[in-house]
């Protein structure tokens, strides 16, 4: 974990919340004067970008982004969503995770909360919940990890995430992702601070660390139709959340061919090929002990 994960991970909420609201407002303002000067981002610029990454008609891709690190966006993320659903066209499909949750999973659940999957907004960012808002797009009905998608696919990749123990087991968005030999782009962010596809191991094998707090919780769901369901979850132990050192596998991912290095916008990206990167996983978790908690290994 890097220092400034570091620096969030120990402060306050109120405290984290009030730094985002000044990083958004200082955002904003620089985004108007950059609108004023001619010098944003077009939708065109983002479409040829995608293409030269790699990004097909009838791709699967998950979008982690951060807006703010890709410059100024005409039309802001908007914008983007438009770009990366004419990169997979007609005959791929765009998902995007839309976790409720912005601090420590087990902090929210202890709020009892109720997820609502058609008005509970996202807490990563503008463009997930730009594209949660969009006519079309499912979104799956896990109340710590939902994921939204659209396209020719997205029921199956979503309607199997309902009542799940865990939310990144072989029912999952993130299992499914990788049956369609899919890929994940991270825009302006990192496996630090986005690591979810990480998690699949996790539930895929027979993973040695406590990584799960040892309460269940029961949590109401409300669903398309506004029913009311109970559905049980596990959420991460914050112990072990503060021993991942996720970036330190980068290499590794790199190494077997299973993440390049790539830009959109403005942002420093990194694409995922989805399915190589959980065999590469599974491969050095089984022969030297590699984890995100141990990404080194373990010598015997």
């Amino acid at each position: 974990m890097n220092l400034r994960n570091c620096i969030r991970a120990l402060l306050p909420s109120f405290l984290l919340q009030k730094y985002r609201e000044s990083k958004r407002r200082k955002f904003n303002r620089n985004l108007s004067d950059a609108l004023s000067s001619g010098k944003s981002i077009p939708l065109s610029a983002l479409t040829i970008q995608l293409e030269e990454m790699g990004i097909k008609k009838g791709d699967s891709l998950l979008v982690h982004a951060s807006l703010r690190s890709m410059g100024f966006i005409e039309e802001g993320a908007n914008t983007v969503v438009e770009a990366l659903l004419k990169a997979v066209g007609e005959s791929g499909n765009l998902l995007m995770p839309s976790s409720p949750v912005v601090g420590l999973q087990l902090d929210y659940v202890k709020s009892n909360p109720v997820f609502d999957s058609k008005t509970t907004p996202s807490g990563m960012g503008a463009i997930s919940e730009n594209f949660r808002k969009l006519k079309g797009v499912k979104r799956s009905l896990h109340p710590t990890e939902p994921v939204c998608a659209y396209g020719i696919q997205s029921a199956y990749l979503t309607e199997g995430h309902f009542n799940q123990l865990t939310p990144y087991n072989a029912n999952s968005p993130f299992y499914r992702l990788c049956e369609l030999k899919g890929k994940i782009l991270y825009v302006g962010v990192t496996l630090d601070n986005a690591g979810t596809n990480l998690h699949v191991l996790e539930d895929a094998v027979d993973f040695p660390y406590p990584v799960y707090h040892s309460e269940f919780f029961d949590l109401m769901l409300k669903d398309d139709l506004g029913a009311l369901h109970q559905v049980r979850t596990k959420v991460h132990s914050p112990i072990y959340s503060k021993k991942r050192r996720c970036d330190e596998l980068i290499p590794l991912f790199m190494e077997k061919k299973a993440c390049t290095q790539v830009r959109l916008g403005e942002a420093a990206c990194l694409l995922f090929d989805a399915d190589l990167m959980l065999k590469t996983m599974k491969e050095a978790f089984v022969l030297d002990g590699v984890t995100m908690y141990t990404p080194n290994g373990i010598k015997v």
